[in-house]
């Protein structure tokens, strides 16, 4: 796979993880605050991590360097490290645990 197709794949993965982070902070803004403080941290940390990938993305895709295996094992890392965020914070405002 070049560059660029990996680079629209992760791109759309990334639109995914958006959504899912979305629907968190959706969830958020109905929680109390005492319980909001629970999972701030890993929010603010899920958001700065799409943004460095974003930002990787972008950079790949302007200079579509030959040898792009570094970067592609650095996004598979940061996606993964979204994932285990993710599993982690959402239980803690799923719909179960949020009034209305």
């Amino acid at each position: 796979m070049d560059v660029t197709s990996y680079c629209e794949n992760v791109s759309k993965e990334l639109t995914g993880w958006k959504a899912k982070v979305d629907g968190i902070v959706e969830k958020l803004d109905k929680m109390p605050s005492g319980d909001k403080e629970k999972v701030v941290p890993q929010v603010n940390e899920l958001h700065a991590l799409m943004d460095e990938i974003d930002d990787r993305i972008s950079r790949l895709k302007r200079e579509c360097p030959a040898e792009w295996s570094p970067d592609k094992i650095e996004l598979d890392s940061k996606i993964s490290r979204i994932n285990n965020i993710y599993e982690e914070v959402w239980p803690n405002v799923s719909g179960a645990d949020v009034g209305g």
